[in-house]
């Protein structure tokens, strides 16, 4: 697929960057696959986004994830999108810009915002809107020392295949076990809320392509 057929399929399925508001709901959630686990009130959710950079590359797309510095506090040396809290003021996609441009040094002028995923719930608190964008040739990434240990972009066609998607699970410090979404790469670990939301593009795109046939 060219690169203009991914940005025009991408535009197709997701929902328009203006329609961010506060009040939008999560469409999926670290619940889905553990449903009987303890959930937050929605009204305690703190609002956060992520941007998922998509670049063209000679092979075909990628997918820009960073691995998380190993001396951070929380969610230390997991693979992630650029994202964070969603500061007041601020839309989706105004934070999920600037901290791009904080962790990766992804200069926004380059990104071509593409639309909005479904707004996901995490486990441990967040309401996450996923910002998909397409970014330019000319975009050039530097990882922020002390927070980003490793840029690295797996292929979106690899992400996005099903057959690569698998459910593993941890046991919680109360004996439940926990189900998530898993997709290793290359020595890479993509799993929990980064692999769930791109569960979730899957499935979008693959519900446009079956209401298409």
């Amino acid at each position: 697929m060219t690169g203009d057929a991914l940005r025009e399929r991408l535009i197709a399925v997701l929902d328009p960057v203006e329609s961010w508001s506060p009040e939008r709901r999560a469409g999926r959630s670290d619940y889905d696959l553990n449903p009987d686990a303890t959930r937050r009130p929605p009204g305690e959710l703190r609002p956060a986004a992520v941007l998922v950079p998509v670049m063209a590359g000679p092979d075909g797309p990628t997918v820009v994830l960073t691995r998380r510095a190993d001396e951070l506090t929380s969610h230390a040396g997991q693979v992630a999108f650029p994202g964070g809290r969603i500061e007041p003021g601020e839309t989706a996609l105004e934070a999920a810009l600037r901290e791009a441009w904080e962790e990766i040094g992804l200069d926004p002028a380059t990104v071509e915002p593409l639309g909005l995923g479904d707004p996901y719930e995490t486990g441990t608190g967040f309401l996450v809107t996923p910002v998909i964008g397409w970014v330019g040739g000319s975009a050039v990434l530097t990882p922020q020392p002390g927070e980003v240990a490793e840029i690295f972009a797996p292929p979106l066609a690899f992400l996005l295949d099903r057959a690569n998607h698998r459910q593993d699970h941890y046991d919680a410090p109360d004996g439940a076990r926990r189900l998530y979404w898993a997709m290793p790469w290359e020595g890479r670990y993509i799993w929990g809320t980064t692999a769930g939301m791109l569960r979730a593009l899957t499935i979008r795109l693959d519900s446009r392509d079956e209401a298409v046939a």
